[in-house]
């Protein structure tokens, strides 16, 4: 089978966890990169061995070369680069959040529909070892329906500043960085029940916090300190039309003790912990059952995530595989985002059906 030609857009941090993944597969060939800095460019494609480098992702387009690429750039460019390569004839890997607005992610969906061509959306989580076996489990009735959720991920020093701080390159701060994430993987487990009402808050407290010292934290590759215009912190509650519901909160700054990621899913049947390890728990005989399930990585592999996310996305461009991730569900997720930043925005719920 030929191997798939892939072209990168965005040089930036989580580029690497895409080129390693890329480089590790022996169906791919990495043929082009681009970044609006040439330099940064250079260095990618020296590191990977990649012959083509450009500084305009129009031009990597017109690569025929190029069968796929991956969209690493800001968030506020994801539509605008996804639409082109659709167009262009090149299939999609578009990290998350397939975009800021929902006008912006309908126009996505539209492309996909026009062209046929894959849009595959970066929901890495999704592709985790412990989610496959947990996803067994449920599609099995193991759990029965799930009618619960609640997901937490708490950074009490991380915001990485850069871009990420700057909500109108980024759309917003933890909500939409992590918090799409764990929103997605729990919606994506409890079925993709469709979403009637969410109701949100964020807060603007603690800024970016750079005045601490002696404790590390990862920063972004254009970090800068002095430019922060996004949330601390953000919860929400989101209904759903079959009754369920799910909670979620999740911080880049928090007076916290210590980090910590807790997602858990709750249905008649029994319930399952998925971060910071997947443990099930049920009932047999009247007596209540804690199951560890024995994984090699029970809770979430960062690095093996991306490789299961890049085989698939191959696969997908191969035509062997059904998209896990597919452009519906990413304008799903930014319609839910839109709707609790409105809600923290006007101080009240908002409707969705």
């Amino acid at each position: 089978m030929e191997k798939v030609h892939i072209g990168l857009i965005g040089c930036g941090s989580i580029s690497d966890s895409h080129l390693q993944a890329y480089a590790a597969n022996p169906q791919v060939k990495l043929v082009a990169v681009c970044d609006l800095n040439p330099e940064r460019a250079r260095q990618t494609a020296s590191k990977y061995e990649i012959p083509g480098i450009y500084d305009d992702y129009k031009e990597l387009l017109a690569d025929p070369n190029v069968h796929a690429v991956s969209i690493c750039t800001w968030n506020n460019s994801h539509a605008e680069i996804s639409i082109a390569a659709l167009h262009a004839g090149k299939h999609v890997l578009c990290e998350k959040p397939l975009c800021k607005t929902v006008d912006e992610a309908l126009a996505v969906q539209q492309a996909v529909e026009e062209t046929g061509r894959i849009l595959q959306v970066g929901y890495v989580r999704r592709h985790a070892a412990n989610i496959e076996v947990l996803k067994r489990f449920i599609d099995a009735g193991d759990l029965g329906e799930l009618y619960y959720a609640k997901a937490s991920l708490i950074r009490r020093l991380g915001n990485p500043g850069g871009w990420f701080a700057d909500s109108e390159r980024s759309g917003g701060g933890p909500l939409i960085d992590i918090g799409v994430h764990v929103i997605d993987l729990c919606w994506y487990l409890m079925g993709k029940p469709k979403v009637v009402s969410v109701s949100g808050n964020t807060y603007h407290k603690l800024g970016n916090r750079s005045n601490v010292e002696n404790y590390a934290y990862y920063q972004a590759a254009d970090f800068d300190p002095s430019v922060n215009t996004v949330e601390d912190m953000a919860n929400a509650l989101i209904r759903f039309e079959n009754g369920a519901s799910l909670a979620v909160d999740v911080s880049f700054s928090l007076h916290a003790r210590k980090e910590s990621a807790q997602v858990a899913v709750f249905g008649e049947r029994g319930g399952a912990e998925i971060e910071p390890a997947l443990a099930i728990a049920t009932e047999r005989h009247n007596t209540i059952l804690n199951v560890d399930p024995q994984l090699t990585t029970p809770g979430f592999d960062f690095v093996d995530s991306f490789k299961r996310e890049i085989n698939h996305f191959v696969q997908l461009c191969q035509g062997e595989a059904e998209n896990l991730c597919p452009v519906e569900d990413g304008v799903e997720m930014i319609r839910i985002l839109n709707a609790i930043y409105q809600s923290a925005a006007e101080g009240r719920e908002i409707r969705l059906d």
